[in-house]
């Protein structure tokens, strides 16, 4: 069965293409992906809990509140890094989903928990909104998919793919001119133009939902390995940990106009 491919990075490779085939372990399932992506947001939030109860536990500088504490800076980083290496590993090992999949999850919930309590430090509240914000696009997004509303289509797909593609230069050019103290307002700053960038990137976020989706269906058709239920759980929790990490950016935007 011929597979397409997703824009998201995870599924670039026409992954359930190549593993549709049945082990003695079974084979994939929707009820299987759903618990295991389940069990990851679990692992996430229990990690995210570690380093938010961290960073309100020492005195915040009320000069600096989103200033992120020396005990709090290491964790941050090291799920930063840890969580990027294990994203490699299971991209291009699928078969080892089963188990760097959570750990991945336990380097992102760190990085997440210092990078919230630093949003919620300045702008009490955003934290709880974001994250509504986040399912709520979620269950739009699932919603819309199994109604058939929006179709995962070739055209559809390319044009996620380059929409994906071309935020993903912006974010890599603009991290190279910061190394320069080169600085690009319209990501960084409250215009309105930079409100509107945000938006067009949430939105791109949002679509990518539709394609994980239509993938893990492909890949449960064509009777992928259980071992992908693994790997689909983890491309789309990467996707959504993208989509709450812009909701945040969007937000403070927001509140920084008040």
């Amino acid at each position: 069965m011929e597979l397409t491919k997703s824009s998201n990075p995870v599924f670039g490779k026409n992954i359930f293409n190549q593993s549709a085939t049945s082990t003695d372990d079974g084979v994939m399932t929707i009820n299987g992906t759903i618990n295991k992506t389940g069990l990851m947001f679990l692992i996430v939030l229990f990690a995210a809990t570690f380093t938010w109860r961290k960073f309100f536990g020492v005195d915040i500088d009320p000069a600096l509140p989103g200033a992120i504490p020396p005990g709090v800076m290491g964790w941050m980083i090291g799920g930063l890094i840890g969580g990027f290496i294990m994203a490699l590993i299971t991209t291009f090992s699928p078969r080892r989903a089963a188990m760097t999949a959570p750990i991945y999850a336990v380097f992102e919930g760190l990085f997440l928990g210092a990078v919230s309590a630093m949003f919620e430090a300045m702008y009490p509240g955003l934290v709880m909104r974001a994250v509504s914000l986040t399912f709520g696009v979620f269950f739009i997004m699932l919603l819309l998919y199994r109604s058939g509303t929006i179709r995962a289509t070739e055209k559809f797909k390319k044009v996620i793919f380059a929409a994906t593609g071309g935020i993903a230069l912006v974010y890599l050019v603009s991290f190279v001119a910061s190394m320069f103290g080169v600085n690009f307002g319209f990501m960084t700053g409250n215009s309105m133009m930079s409100i509107g960038f945000s938006l067009v990137v949430v939105v791109i976020a949002a679509l990518n939902l539709i394609l994980d989706f239509d993938m893990i269906v492909q890949g449960t058709n064509a009777r992928a390995p259980k071992y992908m239920e693994w790997y689909g759980a983890f491309g789309l929790m990467v996707t959504l940990i993208w989509l709450y990490l812009e909701l945040l950016r969007l937000l403070s935007k927001f509140a920084r106009r008040n």
